[in-house]
């Protein structure tokens, strides 16, 4: 496996096969990538299509390699299928090539259970990780949060989710520059009694151990900021991602809907255009580069099926960042010097 190391310039693998709009919000997002930040990119996907896309582009003098693979995964394709038949698809070609050494994280807008999959599958896992976890980060009223895991494992037992708070409380360190990060758990109620015997179990653990435990958070606690992680199993961190996605796109069209209802309101909506602008700004996802695979023994970042260039450049950026912070390197310290009490 390649090392990661801040003094080098990572090469980040992107899936150009994965996205709705493939490979078009790839190939524009990966231009934007090598411009702005300090990396190398490798594009995998079918080469005639994807030196096609990029001649209409200006990419003279950029960092970027094609590798062919003759093989796409759909987004509607069982994951047994994709990880264990197609071994020449773009997501196995991009995972090879981090295994080999050749490149150093992988950014893919594709089938999550078959990214997730053929991740494990062909680059392995953290020795110290008992199972992967998806983190999404999400914006609060102070920044950023992490909610991990978000559909990575729907069935967890105690000693998983501790890790998953692990793992959480160091991408939040390294990634969202968060110099104490304070983990909270996601259950029914705040008081310890409440919750199922998962949570309970959870929560004696974490409130022994050396994180900055906060105890139990509600849903409705999410986005208040007060808290820079927050742990659950994979069913319900599903849950609540989507609906937020949902509820935040909703409010959006809502707004926009009412801004435009009448006169008085163009008008006010013209006075305050800078200010929404950065409202929805910071409730884009795009924004915040896709969810990290922590866990796996390499670098994985799973972006929305719907991304745009905008999202694809910035999961870039994260998985750089991954690389030149250590994150897995650190993950495997903490995991395994890990101390209750």
């Amino acid at each position: 496996m390649p090392s990661d190391s801040s003094s080098q310039t990572n090469s980040i693998v992107v899936d150009a096969m994965g996205s709705d709009n493939a490979p078009y919000s790839e190939i524009e997002g990966v231009v934007q990538a090598v411009r702005e930040f300090p990396l190398k990119a490798i594009i995998v996907g079918r080469e005639e299509l994807i030196r096609k896309v990029l001649r209409q582009h200006d990419v003279r003098g950029l960092p970027i390699r094609i590798v062919d693979a003759s093989e796409v995964i759909t987004m509607d394709e069982p994951v047994s299928t994709a990880a264990r038949k197609k071994k020449d698809s773009s997501l196995h070609v991009a995972c090879r090539l981090i295994r080999e050494g050749q490149a150093h994280g992988l950014v893919s807008a594709g089938n999550t259970g078959a990214i997730m999959a053929i991740s494990k599958l062909v680059m392995g896992m953290l020795e110290s990780v008992d199972r992967p976890a998806l983190a999404a980060v999400l914006p609060t009223k102070n920044g950023a949060c992490v909610l991990i895991d978000v559909g990575a494992n729907v069935d967890c037992k105690p000693h998983q989710m501790v890790q998953f708070a692990i793992m959480g409380h160091i991408y939040s360190k390294c990634i969202l520059r968060k110099s104490k990060p304070s983990v909270g758990l996601m259950s029914i109620g705040e008081e310890q009694s409440k919750g199922n015997e998962l949570t309970k179990e959870v929560y004696k653990i974490l409130s022994n151990s050396n994180l900055h435990f906060v105890g139990n958070v509600e849903g409705r606690d999410v986005y208040d900021g007060k808290t820079d992680v927050i742990v659950c199993d994979g069913f319900t961190g599903n849950v609540a991602l989507k609906i937020s996605e949902g509820l935040i796109e909703v409010a959006l069209t809502l707004l926009k809907e009412e801004l435009s209802r009448n006169w008085t309101s163009k008008v006010g909506a013209l006075l305050a255009h800078q200010s929404f602008r950065a409202l929805k700004r910071k409730l884009d996802y795009t924004e915040y580069g896709g969810a990290p695979l922590l866990g796996v023994r390499g670098v994985t970042i799973i972006c929305h099926g719907s991304s745009n260039a905008n999202a694809i450049k910035n999961a870039m950026r994260v998985a750089n960042e991954f690389c030149a912070m250590k994150v897995n390197e650190r993950i495997e310290k903490e995991i395994s010097s890990f101390s209750i009490g």
